[in-house]
């Protein structure tokens, strides 16, 4: 398809989207066949109606304008067509050659390619040919002239006529045809308004011409920075400062944007702004915050532009205002310190780069009070936590020969100091200040808190509560002050403790009430949440006598938290001091059901004494009144946290109350408890009856029998009148344990005292008696009474103990043990064979008790009895009354020691009771003591074993007795045999253990027992097992 054809699609595509109305779409078809072939598309044009003609044209100014853009088509004889301004431009031409818009395309495509003459001179031919288009034109050539770069007076000329004509239109023409050219058309005019500002280039005033100029820069370019300097510069200049300043905002908000205010541009806008701030008036505040930022970016240019903008009388009066600002800002942040809640905040230190940018500007501005904002600027750097730039300030005005302000920079130095852990250089500095003919108060209230803060780290908190004491009294305000500011925040809870720690200490020891007053209220300005200090504070003031201002601040602590101990146990001893006992007790019930009676603790020395005594006496009082009226377990226990109360107002030891609160404690089961109330009495007095004799009942409810007997008979020894009524009180099982355990104790004592024949310790016989005489008022136990006589025995009150015999058991002495009582008594009147009697009833009865009762009968009279026993014995034996006749020999051996003669006769008598157990313990203990016997003796006694052995049926041990006596002399072994058992009956049990033997293979035990048997008699059978034992054994040797 040739072009002419493809054009001639086109264009009917444009008409018949012409007709339904989509002139855009079909002026875009009539470009596109204007591509292809031009006198086509021309040709379809032209032939349409004059006022579809137009619309057509007027679309193509539009897109040469940049007023609409270019719609993309699409047809079914042609790829997409992409469209070009250009190719727009050149089909207007032809459709109209005296169009001006396509002449202004032409005009603005030449001017880039820098045909800046050329652009000029066409502008001025149609100016005169076309005024309706003379802005543009106007503009156009005003570029030109710029661009051209010799003609600028004559192109800021154009612009600002374009611009009078047209505001708007002129703008919006610049800022979008020209934008590429608008940094050169601001360099333009800012080159013009520098050179230029005598005389107007028009008919206009200068002012009038000046004011079109700025309105045109910050109309095209209001963002840039030097078009708001000029502007600034020319408001300020003209006295216009609202409208300076509002330049310099909004310029300055885009350097605020990108965080480059310290741009120098920036810094001018900002000393603008300033100035424009000090002739307005009232604005001091904005005024010093832009001269402080300026000054702190760059101070020796911003000085400089400063005397530019100021006069000196005008210098004086922004020092004055600065001054005063000063003061404002170091007001505000010291507010914002005394009010922190938090004492380890730093909250109001973002206050302070605003209070040192304003100490700065001022020591570029004032050099004469340089010192003087020195040591304000080392103060603030200290505060905002710039140590090491506030200690070199410090050390350089220091060293300086001028030595104002001398206490103040010490105080700060030490400060420093302390914040670098250089203790010894803070301590020093510290201390200069405090030492100072003539201290500055301020500078010393600083110096005390910082050596009171030195001396915690080394352990000398006494030293720093005075040091913060003094400090208060020089004046409570700055040192609150200090305490937030200055001391480091991770060290003020240490300090806070500390100094509560020490007021209550100085508290307790009733020094200095008035001063710790002082010290509370400067604790409770820095943390009034903090309950400990305004406890304090309370107790402060009760030392000093104002108790009603302590109740108002108690009761005012309690509102906040209800259920504190130690504040409800404060306020009910200041209730019953003012005589309020319903108040008072009501407030101590509250504790007691808290629970925390412990918390009177830490308060009862700093109580006074009398109202200490007051709380003991009404408490003891309440405990006694509850326990008179109820024994319920709830009631018990309310006795005992009222008896806990008076315990801790006595001071830890009262000793009714302690008394009464282990009893208490006793009845509810708590029996340690009880114990350790019982010990801290005893404590202290030892020789009290009821402790001992309470801690005795509680051991004996805990089963521990040791302590419960020590105990009693210590109770017993001091007074036994109060014990045993006591005693006597309890339970029957009780009772009866008591009586058991104290018996036993008694017997096991008196039994080791007579064994050893210690009768010295007249201190052990005294507490026996003491423990005798308490068993028969307790218990009419026999026992008791045979113990009672036995201690009176021994103390040799032998005429006291037959009384006392006759009075418990009469005169008919039917208990055998009463009976042996008496028969020692009757022994030491040398009545031996009646004594020898009753002893031999008991030895038969109880051996052992018979032994226990020897040990009251010396040697000789032992010796003696042994003798007539033995003879009763003897005299028995023929008459065979075997039993009568054991006892005797029963006291004949214990009397004699186990002498073996006496051993033999009731073995002997054993045997004929069939006792043979015991016989043959008997035989053992004679053959024991073999060592001096004679030979027919020991022969006899092993034969004797023997035999009682075969009576037992334990033929293997009779077998090796009768063995020992062969042994050891055979003629009299066997006669001993013949007399007992008989040979027939022996040789038949050896016959019987050695067959036993040879049939467990033990031949030659079984050997030896058949040739020991032959000794006895030959014996047939023992002969042929002897045989056979030689035929077994035929293989080894037995002998």
């Amino acid at each position: 398809m040739s072009p002419q054809e493809l054009a001639a699609l086109l264009c009917k595509e444009g008409n018949h989207h012409l007709a339904q109305q989509e002139l855009p779409i079909a002026t875009a078809f009539y470009t596109a066949a204007f591509s292809c072939s031009a006198p086509t598309a021309v040709e379809s044009v032209n032939s349409l109606d004059k006022g579809l003609w137009e619309k057509v044209i007027a679309t193509l100014e539009m897109w040469c304008k940049g007023k609409s853009q270019i719609p993309k088509i699409q047809s079914k004889n042609l790829a997409v067509v992409s469209l070009s301004v250009g190719i727009a431009a050149i089909f207007l031409s032809t459709l109209s050659p005296d169009n001006v818009v396509s002449s202004l395309y032409k005009l603005e495509t030449l001017l880039r390619r820098g045909c800046s003459e050329e652009v000029v001179s066409r502008c001025n031919t149609l100016l005169k040919a076309s005024p309706k288009y003379s802005v543009e034109l106007l503009l156009l050539r005003a570029l030109a002239w710029v661009l051209s770069g010799t003609q600028l007076r004559k192109g800021v000329a154009d612009y600002i006529q374009a611009f009078v004509m047209d505001r708007a239109e002129a703008v919006a023409y610049v800022c979008t045809k020209q934008k590429e050219h608008l940094p050169q058309v601001i360099q333009a005019f800012s080159n013009y308004l520098s050179m230029y500002q005598k005389e107007s280039p028009d008919c206009s005033s200068l002012d009038q011409w000046l004011g079109n100029c700025y309105d045109f820069l910050s109309a095209v370019a209001p963002d840039d920075i030097c078009v708001c300097r000029v502007q600034a510069a020319y408001l300020f200049k003209k006295s216009k400062f609202e409208e300076c300043v509002a330049v310099c905002n909004k310029a300055l908000k885009g350097f605020s944007d990108d965080n480059n205010l310290r741009d120098e541009k920036a810094l001018g806008l900002l000393l603008e702004r300033a100035a424009a701030y000090f002739f307005l008036g009232g604005r001091m505040q904005e005024m010093m915050q832009d001269l402080g930022e300026a000054f702190a970016a760059t101070p020796a240019w911003a000085m400089k532009h400063f005397e530019e903008l100021f006069s000196p009388r005008d210098a004086e009066r922004i020092e004055e205002q600065a001054r005063a600002v000063l003061e404002v800002k170091s007001a505000a942040y010291r507010e914002a310190v005394r009010t922190r809640t938090e004492l380890r905040s730093d909250h109001g230190t973002e206050l302070l780069p605003s209070v040192i940018q304003t100490v700065q500007f001022l020591l570029q501005i004032s050099p004469g009070s340089k010192r003087e904002l020195s040591v304000r600027l080392a103060d603030c750097h200290l505060l905002h936590g710039h140590i090491r730039t506030a200690l070199d300030i410090c050390d350089h005005l220091l060293a300086e020969e001028q030595k104002t302000y001398c206490s103040t920079l010490l105080a700060l130095r030490g400060f420093c100091s302390l914040h670098v852990h250089d203790h010894q250089q803070a301590l020093q500095d510290f201390q200069k200040v405090i030492e100072h003919d003539s201290p500055h108060p301020n500078s010393c209230i600083k110096a005390l808190c910082g050596r009171g803060l030195i001396r915690i780290s080394g352990g000398s908190h006494y030293l720093t509560a005075l040091d913060y004491i003094t400090a208060c009294q020089l004046k409570m305000e700055e040192t609150i002050f200090t305490i937030k500011s200055y001391v480091p925040w991770n060290q003020r809870g240490l300090l806070l403790k500390v100094l509560q720690e020490e007021g209550q200490k100085m508290l307790q020891k009733k020094r200095d009430a008035p001063g710790v007053y002082q010290l509370a209220s400067l604790l409770v300005e820095l943390d009034a949440s903090d309950e400990v200090s305004q406890i304090l504070c309370a107790d402060a003031l009760y030392q000093m006598g104002c108790v009603e201002e302590a109740h108002k601040l108690l009761l005012l602590v309690l509102s906040r938290n209800p259920q504190r101990s130690p504040i409800l146990a404060r306020l009910a001893l200041l209730q019953l001091k003012k005589g309020f006992m319903y108040d008072g007790n009501q407030l101590l019930k509250k504790v007691i059901k808290i629970g925390d009676t412990s918390c009177l603790l830490p308060i009862m020395d700093i109580f006074k004494d009398e109202d200490r005594k007051l709380m003991q006496t009404h408490c003891h009082f309440r405990a006694l009144t509850i326990l008179k009226d109820k024994q319920e377990d709830a009631d018990i226990k309310e006795a005992i946290a009222y008896l806990s109360f008076a315990i801790i107002a006595s001071g830890g030891y009262a000793e009714d109350c302690l008394l009464i609160r282990a009893r208490c404690y006793g009845r509810l089961g708590q029996k340690k408890t009880a114990i350790f109330d019982y010990n801290a009495i005893l404590k202290e007095n030892p020789r009290n009856v009821q402790a001992l004799s309470g801690r005795g009942f509680i051991y004996l409810a805990l089963k521990q029998q040791k302590e419960a007997v020590q105990d009693l008979i210590s109770a017993l020894k001091v007074e036994a009148g109060v014990v045993i009524p006591a005693i006597l009180s309890l339970k029957h099982e009780a009772r009866g344990l008591i009586t058991q355990w104290l018996l036993q104790h008694g017997r096991t004592a008196l039994t080791e005292l007579v064994a050893t024949k210690d009768l010295s310790k007249k201190e052990t016989f005294g507490d026996l008696l003491v423990i005798a005489k308490a068993l028969i008022k307790i218990c009419t136990d026999t026992q008791c009474h045979i113990f009672y006589t036995d201690v009176l025995i021994v103390n040799g009150r032998y005429e006291e103990a037959l009384e006392h015999l006759h009075e418990a058991f009469g005169h008919s002495f039917a208990d055998d043990f009463a009976s042996a009582r008496l028969a020692v008594l009757q022994l030491k009147k040398k009545n031996v064979p009646v004594a020898a009697h009753s002893f031999s009833i008991l030895a038969k009865k109880d051996e052992k008790e018979l032994g226990f009762l020897l040990n009251f009968v010396d040697a000789k009279q032992q010796q003696h009895l042994a003798q007539v026993a033995a003879q009763e014995g003897n005299v028995l034996i023929k008459e065979y009354r075997y039993e009568k006749a054991l006892g005797y020999y029963t006291l004949a051996v214990l009397t004699s020691k186990d002498n073996p003669k006496y051993l033999r006769k009731r073995a002997a008598c054993l045997t004929h009771l069939k006792k043979y157990d015991k016989a043959l313990k008997d035989m053992e203990k004679v053959i024991q003591k073999h060592g001096h016997s004679s030979l027919q003796t020991r022969v006899e006694d092993h034969c004797s074993k023997g035999h009682l052995l075969l009576s037992v049926a334990e033929e293997e041990a009779a077998v090796k007795e009768y063995i020992e006596a062969l042994q050891l002399d055979e003629s009299m072994a066997l006669c001993s045999i013949t007399n007992g058992p008989g040979v027939e009956i022996l040789t038949k049990t050896f016959h019987k253990i050695a067959q036993y033997n040879f049939e467990m293979q033990h031949y030659e035990e079984a050997w030896k027992i058949t040739d020991y048997g032959l000794k006895i008699d030959k014996n047939t059978e023992l002969k042929k097992l002897k045989t056979r034992l030689k035929r077994e054994a035929s293989s080894c040797s037995i002998h």
